[in-house]
């Protein structure tokens, strides 16, 4: 079984996303600590927050005090929904949450059922529980889990410690050639990549980037591999190394002979599907592009964004240090590509008075004039956050400034 911690801010944002799925019938809830059980009407994330709220209240100085945790048992494994709870109780307990309020959910959209657990790490007195070492802790519960409930043991994630076998290129010092051409002689043997964008993302995490170069030689057309090595901020900040510099592993021919078997190899790869659930995690718990990296980091997961001088995102992948697997963003899922997380963070805002209406309203009113302005993928999950906070009359309110908008442009365009 593989346990996922995923720290950060948005504690609403973390149930919704897990409220979406009970929604959807691919979810419920399992059972809740310090949290009354519900017999005559279904859970809202309204009424789970307001259970966490003098948690949050009461904290001064925690700046991520949301845990979302994820226990993943092999696809094997037949677990129950009893044998799910008196895991997720003796895990919460073991970690030191055993008094804190959480709500477990079960996921059951993928293959593997699983479940997920939301909390607080924030005690009613402000402080912080310790979560040092959190991760070494976690694993071995896990195992001690394992053994008791007869599970497969997990051995698809390698230790923290193992994320980079190499440092980044230090430009400042040392030789730069012998610098890289210690990470180029082994990093296209040990990573798995689909495409040479993919790989140049993989070779950003080291300070370097290639570029493919050609021209004629004694009449006949050639293609080679130059690598250049880069600064913090992405600028080139040495001459070109001819990749024959560094032997046969840098070569042009080799690396598209590695994306051939990567695609094959990464086809059916089980850490595909629990990369994208850790994604996901992160964007209900983050609340900005920097947090949501920050949290992906702590796991040994970099995300490599690219953008325009504008600002627009054209470019997502994420390099999992942990499988040694690189994923553009659309791979994983539709929902996870550049443009959806532009619109994420470059164009979806959320007004202070819907934000505002949101503790007041415990219904669910129908969205759908208002969804259109989210895209495809991203409205869907957030669609549990806007049916929980927008309230009927303020849709109308946009409808009729939007309308009257478009009218002042087409009278405009009449004169």
């Amino acid at each position: 079984m593989i346990a996922k911690i995923g720290k950060g801010e948005n504690l609403w944002g973390a149930l919704t996303y897990n409220q979406q799925k009970v929604y959807k019938e691919n979810g419920t809830v399992l059972f809740t600590n310090k949290i009354p059980d519900l017999w005559d009407r279904p859970y809202s994330v309204q009424f789970f927050h307001q259970y966490f709220e003098p948690y949050l209240i009461a904290n001064n100085k925690t700046e991520k005090p949301v845990r979302h945790i994820s226990l993943n048992p092999d696809p094997e494994d037949k677990v129950d929904d009893k044998d799910y709870r008196k895991i997720a109780q003796q895990y919460m307990h073991e970690m030191g949450y055993g008094n804190q309020p959480y709500v477990v959910f079960k996921h059951a959209d993928i293959d593997r059922t699983h479940i997920h657990i939301v909390t607080t790490c924030v005690q009613l007195d402000g402080k912080k529980i310790p979560d040092t070492y959190d991760h070494h802790r976690s694993m071995k519960i896990c195992r001690e889990l394992e053994k008791q409930y007869n599970l497969k043991v997990a051995n698809l994630i390698k230790s923290s410690n193992q994320k980079l076998n190499f440092k980044p290129i230090d430009y400042t010092k040392g030789n730069i050639k012998t610098q890289l051409s210690s990470i180029l002689r082994h990093i296209p043997q040990s990573y798995g990549f689909q495409s040479i964008g993919a790989y140049n993302a993989l070779l950003s995490q080291f300070n370097i980037t290639l570029e493919e170069v050609s021209g004629e030689l004694h009449g006949k057309m050639r293609k080679g591999t130059v690598y250049f090595v880069m600064d913090e901020n992405g600028k080139k900040i040495s001459h070109p190394f001819k990749s024959s510099l560094f032997g046969q592993h840098a070569r042009l021919e080799t690396i598209y002979a590695r994306i051939e078997k990567s695609k094959a190899t990464m086809k059916n790869d089980p850490t595909k599907s629990m990369l994208k659930r850790t994604i996901e995690t992160a964007i209900s718990t983050s609340n900005s592009e920097a947090s949501f990296k920050m949290q992906l980091s702590e796991q040994g997961i970099a995300a490599v964004i690219r953008k325009s001088d504008q600002g627009r995102i054209y470019g997502i992948t994420f390099i999992d240090h942990n499988s040694k697997l690189v994923w553009n963003g659309s791979q994983l899922h539709k929902d996870l590509s550049a443009n959806a997380f532009n619109k994420l963070w470059n164009q979806v805002e959320i007004p202070k008075k819907i934000a505002f209406n949101a503790l007041q309203n415990d219904n669910l009113p129908d969205i759908k004039s208002f969804e259109h302005n989210f895209p495809e993928g991203i409205h869907e999950m957030f669609h549990g956050f806007f049916s929980t906070l927008l309230p009927t009359d303020t849709i109308n309110e946009e409808e009729q400034v939007f309308e009257s908008q478009m009218k002042k442009q087409q009278r405009k365009r009449r004169k």
